[in-house]
């Protein structure tokens, strides 16, 4: 089952300094936090401020190529978390509606969900499987806010 998220912030893990995007269920109370690199995190960041850098960024040049080529991103998905490694999945439809799913990493599908004004989704084992390793696994996870409530609203 597929749960649509969007990005609910994007914040600093003040354990490792390292970037989190955080996903926050559209029509739930779930939440999904990605640690990012800081070059996607900025990419990232860039397209929610509506920075517009002087030239194409990676994530930019990528989405004028799938237009170009007669591509649509349709859709981002979250697809599995394997060893505290995320999967993501970006998939496109040509003009006639057929559809190409392309491996990625979660934060290159996000910047270029944002950038295509697409949907992201996650699989409900992706979020079955986080949640139960930031209660028993990860450290780091261990000291994230547990509840919606509990985390920065930075980005609206």
């Amino acid at each position: 089952m597929l749960v649509e998220v969007k990005i609910g912030a994007l914040i600093m893990d003040p354990n490792s300094n390292s970037p989190i995007v955080v996903l926050k269920g559209v029509d739930s109370d779930t939440i999904l936090p990605i640690w990012v690199g800081a070059f996607e995190a900025n990419a990232i960041a860039l397209e929610i401020e509506k920075i517009v850098p002087q030239r194409p960024m990676t994530h930019d040049l990528i989405r004028n190529l799938i237009t170009e080529t007669g591509y649509e991103v349709v859709r981002v998905i979250i697809t599995d978390l394997r060893e505290n490694t995320f999967y993501a999945l970006i998939e496109l439809t040509d003009e006639s509606g057929k559809i190409v799913a392309l491996d990625a990493r979660p934060s290159d599908a996000i910047a270029l969900a944002l950038r295509s004004d697409c949907a992201i989704f996650a699989e409900q084992k992706v979020l079955d499987i986080s949640a139960a390793s930031s209660n028993t696994e990860a450290p780091l996870e261990n000291d994230l806010p547990q509840s919606k409530e509990d985390w920065p609203d930075l980005i609206g």
